[in-house]
């Protein structure tokens, strides 16, 4: 390695790890001090300013011991700040050890609020060609917005804060979607089992009618009156397109 090289990754693993790394002897130490604060007070506040309520409900010692850890050992892929969340996510995800008192349900809060930040981000747009808004939702196939997304939690992620602090996780999933409007407004709402199943279906079949996804939930269910499962799917559907969760159906 060369001297140039040598020098440049001291001064880095100086500033990511000052405890175990020692600053380079021909730099003052009052200048590191500097780039120290600078670089890691960066990364701290870009990170709390996206996990918010992951920053309300740990203390100032352990978002700190958090953060800190984060910024001495994982090994970024970008150097985006806007990709920073996903990578802090990744290092929670895979590489992070859960110590004495983090919270359970520390993964997937981070998760959600990744989420919320990455559909508030997103280069989709809503304006999809083919599309008809004003489609019939049973008779036509329904589409998905590319800014909906929905998902699972074992803990309801969406409650979580410094006075609801859940230990153990629910003993049903919390479906939720978050989705970002025509006015780039990002918002969420809470669904049920049905409707978490009827957007996995709208999202994997491009090809049946709304109609006969309902159809198919109530085989599913066994359901005694496959016509009680269409009607209350038939309001699902509209709600969900008037929260811009869906766009309308596919243009013939």
């Amino acid at each position: 390695m060369g001297n140039l090289a040598e020098q440049q990754y001291r001064f880095a693993g100086h500033i990511r790890d000052p405890e175990h790394n020692p600053a380079p002897v021909d730099v003052e130490d009052r200048r590191m001090q500097v780039y120290r604060e600078l670089f890691y007070n960066n990364v701290e506040g870009f990170l709390a300013g996206t996990f918010p309520v992951l920053r309300r409900i740990f203390s100032d010692t352990a978002w700190h011991r958090l953060t800190r850890e984060y910024f001495a050992c994982h090994r970024a892929q970008t150097p985006l700040f806007l990709e920073m969340p996903r990578e802090f996510l990744n290092w929670l995800e895979s590489e992070y050890s859960p110590q004495p008192g983090d919270p359970a349900f520390l993964l997937e809060l981070a998760h959600y609020e990744w989420v919320e930040l990455a559909v508030s981000i997103a280069e989709d747009s809503l304006d999809q060609p083919g599309i008809d808004p004003a489609g019939d939702l049973l008779g036509g196939i329904p589409v998905i917005s590319p800014l909906a997304w929905h998902m699972s939690y074992r803990f309801p992620v969406h409650r979580i804060g410094p006075d609801f602090m859940p230990c153990e996780p629910d003993s049903t999933p919390t479906h939720l979607v978050v989705y970002r409007d025509p006015n780039d407004e990002v918002g969420f709402i809470e669904i049920n089992a049905v409707t978490k199943r009827l957007l996995e279906l709208i999202g994997n079949d491009e090809n049946r009618t709304g109609k006969q996804l309902l159809q198919h939930i109530a085989g599913e269910l066994s359901h005694p009156q496959p016509g009680v499962v269409i009607n209350a799917g038939t309001d699902i559907l509209r709600n969900l397109l008037k929260k811009h969760v869906l766009l309308g159906t596919k243009q013939r």
